[in-house]
């Protein structure tokens, strides 16, 4: 039996480490692409709140939502506090809205210094928060988290935090976009791959599920090569190389017949590529622009 987690750690878990990658990757890469103009480094900080803020309160809506659905009733992934029953979910509840709060506070800070836009396009990302498994009819239950991921975690962030550092669009920014939502939506596939057996089972229609474990394959190896088209239509063949070769590994995962528990590891790796990714476009972005 898995050793049951303390207090603190029960909460980190329920953050799930292993996602943040996806909010910070596509602002960096945001703020590095102004170089070689100096980076604006209390507006990029903003954008660290405020995607870190909303990656982890949706995380926790999610465990929420789930929870009280049932759907994680059965877990072959990493733990979850409303499923585990250690908290009670109104509590998970609170710290969903409370993390929406914390990034919705840092998002108005960041409009007064740039665009008051910034103030719409933040309730639409904490609306897509929430309903992500939330609400009536949450549209992760209809196979469109990727849409939404892709919006997000691709453009949203990474042309909005280059927006904020001197006010202008940056055109390659929307195939950095493309690059960095790709990477999150991997990262999304190595944890629905894991869980198609489950989702399934509770009428969870997330893309995999619908596609099954052969075909869902093919997808993840689609966002690995929109990973490799975004870096190089955004000046950056060299981190297009290195996107092929950090998605090796995790492709060869992805194309295994595992299934269940023995593809939790899929879900740390795809984490990695994305910050060595990430590193590479940034490093790239500010040695060689």
């Amino acid at each position: 039996m898995a050793e049951t987690p303390g207090t603190v750690k029960r909460w980190v878990l329920a953050a799930r480490p292993r996602t943040l990658p996806a909010a910070l990757v596509p602002v960096a890469i945001g703020a590095a692409l102004v170089r070689p103009a100096p980076i604006n480094w209390l507006n990029t900080l903003l954008c660290v709140a405020v995607a870190l803020a909303l990656q982890i309160a949706t995380n926790f809506a999610n465990d929420y939502s789930d929870g009280v659905r049932g759907t994680d009733d059965v877990r072959v992934g990493p733990f979850r506090l409303t499923a585990s029953r250690l908290v009670a979910a109104s509590s998970v509840k609170r710290a969903a809205f409370a993390a929406f709060g914390v990034g919705g506070v840092a998002g108005l800070v960041l409009a007064s210094r740039t665009s008051w836009w910034f103030v719409a396009v933040g309730a639409t990302a904490i609306a897509a928060g929430w309903l992500y498994t939330g609400g009536p009819k949450p549209y992760g239950y209809m196979g469109l988290g990727e849409v939404f991921v892709m919006a997000y975690f691709g453009f949203v962030a990474t042309v909005g935090t280059a927006f904020a550092q001197h006010g202008h669009l940056v055109a390659k920014s929307w195939w950095w976009g493309l690059a960095a939502g790709s990477m999150a939506c991997a990262l999304l596939e190595a944890n629905n791959i894991r869980d198609i057996a489950g989702d399934q089972a509770s009428g969870k229609k997330t893309l995999a599920a619908r596609l099954g474990r052969r075909r869902a394959s093919y997808l993840y190896g689609l966002f690995a090569a929109l990973t490799v088209l975004g870096a190089v239509a955004g000046g950056a063949w060299l981190v297009g190389i290195v996107a092929v070769v950090a998605y090796l590994a995790p492709l060869r995962i992805a194309f295994s017949p595992r299934e269940g528990r023995e593809l939790l590891v899929l879900l740390k790796m795809s984490a990695r590529t994305q910050l060595l990714v990430g590193a590479a476009a940034v490093t790239f972005l500010i040695v060689w622009h």
